[in-house]
């Protein structure tokens, strides 16, 4: 994923939905580890939670690796992510994040709801309704 900061975007994710930092690369590539380093910029970190992981590298960065093919933040995607307790996330972050749709179940069997992230991302939490 592109983004702004990939401080910003780090903290975002580990304080908010309890990733863990697994990789991060500095600006001037001479740290490469699992910790920010204070005074240090970044252009690119893997953050992992479960089997859910996402990395994020800087959008400068990113256009320097991939010329015009990157033409800025931003995509008609969203990430859709299950959860074994959606309503107890919701409650954990709904008053610190960017809420885009409040919880609702859904026609299909999903008890779900999406948020705004730091970047612009969309990002969906969901987990599927038991019969009975």
């Amino acid at each position: 994923m592109a983004v702004k900061n990939v401080r910003e975007t780090v903290n975002y994710y580990v304080e908010n939905f309890g990733f863990k930092l697994v990789m991060a690369v500095s600006e001037d590539k001479s740290a490469i580890g699992d910790e920010l380093v204070d005074g240090k910029e970044y252009i690119w970190a893997n953050v992992m939670s479960g089997d859910v992981g996402f990395m994020f590298q800087r959008e400068d960065n990113l256009q320097e690796d991939l010329g015009a093919f990157f033409t800025g933040i931003g995509s008609s995607s969203s990430y859709y992510i299950e959860v074994e307790n959606v309503d107890a996330l919701y409650e954990e972050v709904k008053d610190k994040v960017e809420i885009f749709k409040a919880i609702d179940n859904t026609w299909y069997g999903a008890r779900e709801f999406y948020l705004r992230d730091c970047n612009g991302y969309i990002l969906g939490f969901s987990t599927m309704l038991t019969e009975g």
